[in-house]
Formats: C-alpha cells, sequence, structure tokens
C-alpha cells in the first residue's frame, strides 16, 4: 500500500529544522483600583477565617474545674430527700443505683496507697449529686510500683511484728440505723494518718530516694515523656536499686524445669483428658460424652490391643498423652526439658561479680578413670611431674587484657537484672494501670510447699 501525503493545510517542517518554541505572554496589568479592590477582599476573607469572635454560634470554651465545696454542699443538701423539691430527683437517684458498682470500683481503684498520705483525684458528678465517678485511671511504672509494694511488705511485717499501731476493727463498723456521717463535718478536718514509708539510706538508696515513695514518681525528670505520663525509661543504677527492693516479692525458682507439668499447656492436657494433676488445679471435662463406645472391643476380644496391668500415673497421661490414653483430644504437648540454668542469685552484695560459689563443686575424673590404665592419659601428655616443676614462664608473658579491670561497681547489678523476671527485665516501656501488675501471683503457680496444712493446699489449687 502507497504511502498516502500529509492531510491538506499541513505543511510539515524541513528536515532538521526544530518546532518554534512557545513564548511567554506577560498578563494584562491591573489598575490600581482593581489592586485594591483585590487586596480587599483577601483581607475580608483571612479576617473571617481567623477571627476569634463569630457573629453567629456558641464556642464551648470546655467545662472548667469547680473546687471541692461546691460538689460537698450539693451532697449535703440532697441529704434529706423527703423534702418536696426533690420530689422530681428521686427519679434520677433511683436511675443512678445501677452505676454504684462501677462508681465503687473507680473509687477503690484509686484509693491511696499506703505510702501516700493523701491522694486528690479529678471526679464526675451529676448536678443532682445522685453520683460520683473518680475520673482518673491510675497508671504506674511498673518496676517502681512493685518496688514499692515490696517495701511496704517489709514495713508491715515489721509492724505486725511490733503491734504499735496495729488495731482490729469490728465489723459492721455502723448500726442499720444510723445516718451517714457528713463528710465536711466528721472527716474533713481530722488529720490524716502518716504514710508508711521506709527509711532509705541517702548513699545506697541515692538513685531512688528522692522520688520513690512520690504519688506519681518520676513525673517531672527526663525518665518520663511529660505529663500524659505514658512512656518511662530508666538507667542502670535505678533499676538495680528497685530490684533490690523488689526481690522480696519475687519467685526464687530461676529455672523453668521446676514447672515441669506445672504451667498452662500441662494444665489445658488435663481439662481435656478430665484427670486432675496433684496439687493443680481441677477443670469441669471438656468432654462430656461417655466413655462406654467400646464396650464390646475390651482387652480380651482384641488381639492388638496393648494391655497394662497396672495403674497409670495421671503425670504419664498428661506427659504423653498420646501413649497412655485411649482417645486423646484437644491436648497440648509441652516441653519437656528445658537448658539448665545455673544462674546464682547472689545474697550478699559485697560478693564480687564473679566469684566461686561453694553450690557449684568441681567433677572430679577420678571415677571416669578406666581401672586398666597404668599411666594417666595427663601424663602421657604433659610429662611427668618433675618436668612441670621445672618449666616457668618468661617474664614478658602476660595474660590477655591483663590492663583492664575485670569487673565495674555495677557489673553484678547488670547480671542479676539479666536474669531478673518481669518487670525487672525491661528499662523502658509504657505505664499500666496500677491493678494489672500482679505482685503475688507467682507465688500461688509454684508447687504447696511440704508439710502445710490442708487449707492451704487448697488455697494453692483454688488460686492456680
Amino acid at each position: 500500500m502507497a504511502a498516502s501525503g500529509p492531510p491538506p493545510g499541513f505543511f510539515p517542517p524541513e528536515v532538521g529544522e526544530a518546532p518554534p518554541l512557545p513564548r511567554y505572554q506577560e498578563p494584562p496589568a491591573l489598575s490600581e483600583e482593581a489592586l485594591a479592590a483585590k487586596a480587599r477582599k483577601w483581607q475580608s476573607l483571612q479576617a473571617k477565617r481567623y477571627k476569634d469572635v463569630r457573629k453567629r454560634g456558641i464556642v464551648d470554651t470546655g467545662k472548667q474545674p469547680l473546687p471541692p465545696q461546691h460538689l460537698r454542699k450539693i451532697v449535703r443538701d440532697h441529704g434529706d430527700m423527703s423534702n418536696r423539691k426533690f420530689r422530681q430527683d428521686k427519679r434520677v437517684h433511683l436511675g443512678a443505683l445501677k452505676y454504684v458498682p462501677h462508681a465503687v470500683l473507680k473509687l477503690l481503684e484509686n484509693m491511696p496507697m499506703p505510702w501516700e498520705q493523701v491522694r486528690e483525684v479529678p471526679v464526675i458528678y451529676h448536678i443532682t449529686g445522685a453520683i460520683t465517678f473518680v475520673n482518673e485511671v491510675p497508671k504506674v511504672i511498673p518496676p517502681v510500683y512493685h518496688a514499692q509494694w515490696a517495701t511496704m511488705w517489709l514495713a508491715m511485717r515489721r509492724e505486725k511484728r511490733d503491734r504499735r499501731h496495729f488495731k482490729r476493727m469490728r465489723f459492721p463498723p455502723f448500726d442499720d440505723e444510723e445516718p451517714p456521717l457528713d463528710y465536711g463535718d466528721n472527716v474533713l478536718d481530722t488529720e490524716p494518718l502518716e504514710a508508711i514509708q521506709l527509711d532509705l539510706d541517702e548513699e545506697e538508696d541515692a538513685p531512688v530516694a528522692d522520688w520513690l515513695y512520690d504519688s506519681r514518681p518520676l513525673l517531672d525528670t527526663p525518665h518520663v515523656n511529660g505529663s500524659s505520663y505514658r512512656l518511662w525509661n530508666l538507667d542502670l543504677p535505678q533499676m538495680a536499686n528497685l530490684y533490690r527492693f523488689g526481690r522480696t516479692l519475687l519467685s526464687d525458682f530461676n529455672d523453668r524445669n521446676y514447672f515441669y507439668l506445672f504451667e498452662p499447656k500441662a494444665f489445658f492436657t488435663a481439662k481435656a483428658l478430665n484427670v486432675a494433676i496433684p496439687g493443680g488445679p481441677r477443670f469441669e471435662p471438656l468432654f462430656r460424652e461417655s466413655d462406654n463406645f467400646d464396650d464390646d472391643w475390651n482387652e480380651f476380644n482384641d488381639i492388638n490391643k496393648v494391655i497394662i496391668r497396672q495403674q497409670i500415673r495421671t503425670e504419664y497421661k498428661i506427659a504423653f498423652p498420646h501413649l497412655y490414653n485411649s482417645r486423646p483430644r484437644a491436648v497440648h504437648i509441652s516441653t519437656y526439658h528445658e537448658p539448665h540454668n545455673l544462674y546464682i542469685r547472689t545474697e550478699d552484695p559485697d560478693l564480687p561479680a564473679f566469684y566461686f560459689d561453694p553450690i557449684i563443686h568441681p567433677i572430679s575424673s577420678r571415677g571416669t578413670a578406666p581401672k586398666n590404665e597404668m599411666i594417666p592419659h595427663e601424663a602421657t601428655v604433659f610429662g611427668d611431674s618433675d618436668e612441670d616443676d621445672e618449666f616457668e614462664l618468661p617474664e614478658e608473658c602476660e595474660a590477655f587484657l591483663a590492663d583492664d579491670e575485670l569487673e565495674t561497681e555495677r557489673t553484678a547489678d547488670a547480671i542479676a537484672l539479666w536474669w531478673a523476671p518481669y518487670p525487672y527485665n525491661q528499662r523502658s516501656g509504657r505505664t499500666v494501670r496500677a491493678q494489672d501488675i500482679p505482685l503475688v501471683k507467682n507465688w500461688y503457680l509454684e508447687h504447696c510447699p511440704p508439710g502445710q496444712a490442708v487449707k492451704v493446699r487448697v488455697s494453692y489449687q483454688k488460686l492456680v
């Protein structure tokens, strides 16, 4: 097919000739009146956009906090609901009863700790005084909070021993017909009891002595992100002091093999098999159908079935569920053995970081040497003892890293924190609610000590 020519009216450029470039054309110049009108319009738009007061609408500045006397007056005025002016508020008070459990929960959640003398919190209240909520979620730093309660445990043990401020309380404290006490008349002017705080050493506890018993520790310091109190980070001296305080509430078992067949997977398997681990929890059966599905198929008429004449221990059924159970369902296979943990926690702070612990004994090779070997293998390799006595190292020979220190003053603390459990196994994180930090949970997750009373063993079993 022959190539057609260009369309009519089109003249192609000559070969080697570039197309013409577009030229810039300046916009038409505005007069001074037009520029002034444009400027006035722009200023008017910006003034409407950024002005503070609007002609129409309401600017909500939020509710300002009121003094506590305002709420106390509302509650005092509504103390006697028999007055006719409160007849419309009775329905509100009855409707508020279903929120009382939540109000009590928030009150218990923000209760002052033993190391605090007074705690002030913001509240939300109904205008009729029908109900009041504490409007705050107590956020704490996990290692600091755990160490605070560990010091309280020591202080309370001393208090229980000395019985200086110990007083038994009779229940119920009030009679049924006794009217409620007014807070402003009976409690407000009463001086609160002194806070329970340990006397910290100025030198040994210097990293934490200034802020350990504050309401919100480390609030205006670089260790917390700011007033929101969401992120925290601590240095090694602070963590070492907190861990030293908190060791009284921590478990003594560092080896995870101690919890063999006494951990969640073993409990799940025990529930699935409808058996109970000795000393462990008891569950409702997971599968409730009867086991008479093979009444006509027993050990006497089946040549393929393994006959076990002796009683099978419960531990065997849980450790090897597919071997010692006829119908294992929904079972979990737990770890048979964890690597050995040879860490020994140091009790004496004066010991060096690296030392020979008397618990660890050297393994003697006397029992492993063959009886028919007349010459020891060491003598063959190293020669006679006379040659060893004559051997001396050259004077210029020295050990590797001889000029460097083996340890610093923080080496032992760093090693202890490396093996520390939660919450001392982290140096930074997010603050959490105070009630979400377990204080004594690791105690009842252990086996009940032998020789305890029945009520103690039952308590261990029910807590697990």
